[in-house]
């Protein structure tokens, strides 16, 4: 099974992000191997920029990006989105790649289940 989520809103200020994250980690924890792909478009291009420092106790995207990633998953962040908030791939952490609308549509295709945040 494939499943897709897409998630719009920045990473910080709204819960989306993060909620959508943790659903994302969970599923990847309660079935290895699940087929799992994070497109982050909008201002949720910015969650993939490394070097993010909360304050403690406060969810950190970074973090929990680079949780889906350990667990197979595949992060991928809208190249126009990121060209309009300056960030290059070397600013995106380790794992999350530069990706394009034609990639959303083939991930898209192929998805069983996409979840919107």
């Amino acid at each position: 099974m494939a499943t897709l989520f897409i998630l719009n809103d920045p990473p910080y200020g709204t819960e989306l992000v993060y909620n959508g994250l943790r659903l994302a980690g969970n599923m990847l924890r309660m079935d290895e191997g699940h087929d799992l792909t994070v497109f982050l478009m909008g201002d949720a291009a910015s969650a993939a920029k490394s070097g993010q420092i909360t304050p403690n106790g406060y969810y950190n995207v970074n973090k929990m990006l680079g949780n889906v990633i350990r667990r197979g998953g595949k992060v991928l962040v809208c190249g126009t989105c990121m060209d309009a908030r300056g960030l290059t791939q070397d600013d995106l952490i380790e794992g999350a790649t530069r990706s394009t609308l034609d990639e959303l549509t083939q991930v898209t295709l192929v998805a069983d289940k996409i979840l919107t945040f």
